[in-house]
């Protein structure tokens, strides 16, 4: 279904791949920039040229290189990563549409979470590890496009493979105007902790304009 109006957090396909909205830019021509699930890699596009979705239980997609399911009727527990799907957040909280956060403790009415949002329970559903009975994959819009077209799809994995997660002992180098190295010491959810008191998220690292992984310092 396509958008008349796009909204941050919005799950949406474009080229086929499940995506979520990141920002809106509507100063450019590209206006919508997105998020691909499955590796965090950023693109921009047109509100015309992506496809809307809205997310259902037991739906399963794949999050970073790991796959999931959501489930509506479990209730989190720490260590777990949430979807929000009905925000309702507090004056001191800035969840909102589809924010992907993980839980670090559980009240009487709901989590907190890693980024200290107090979420209640009927605000999210879980995301449960792996493939559940009956889920239903959402990765691809159009599988069968994937399976005819077998050239493009082997050259998607190989990007894909080339994609590099962040993990504690990785270099990255900040692309300013005067570089500099720092090793990441710390990951908590989605925010990653690097040598200095630099603290990013990941979506962040990923994003080749902002830093560069470096897999050897000494090269």
């Amino acid at each position: 279904m396509k958008l008349l109006n796009v909204r941050k957090g919005q799950f949406v396909y474009y080229k086929n791949k499940l995506h979520k909205v990141y920002s809106i830019k509507t100063l450019l021509q590209k206006s919508v920039h997105l998020i691909r699930l499955e590796d965090y890699e950023q693109e921009l596009a047109t509100a015309r040229s992506i496809d809307y979705y809205k997310p259902r239980h037991l739906d399963s997609f794949v999050f970073l290189k790991k796959r999931y399911t959501l489930d509506q009727d479990v209730k989190a527990k720490v260590g777990d990563y949430i979807l929000v799907i009905n925000p309702k957040p507090d004056l001191l909280d800035f969840h909102h549409l589809h924010a992907i956060e993980l839980v670090s403790s559980i009240e009487k009415n709901g989590i907190v979470s890693s980024k200290s949002n107090g979420i209640k329970h009927h605000e999210y559903w879980v995301m449960v590890p792996g493939l559940m009975e009956g889920a239903t994959t959402i990765d691809l819009q159009n599988p069968v496009v994937d399976v005819v077209d077998e050239h493009v799809l082997n050259e998607e994995e190989a990007e894909l493979s080339e994609t590099h997660i962040p993990k504690v002992g990785d270099v990255y180098q900040k692309n300013d105007s005067v570089p500099f190295y720092a090793m990441i010491v710390a990951i908590k959810g989605e925010i990653v902790f690097l040598g200095g008191n630099v603290e990013v998220e990941m979506s962040e690292l990923i994003d080749n304009e902002e830093w560069r992984y470096v897999p050897s310092i000494v090269n």
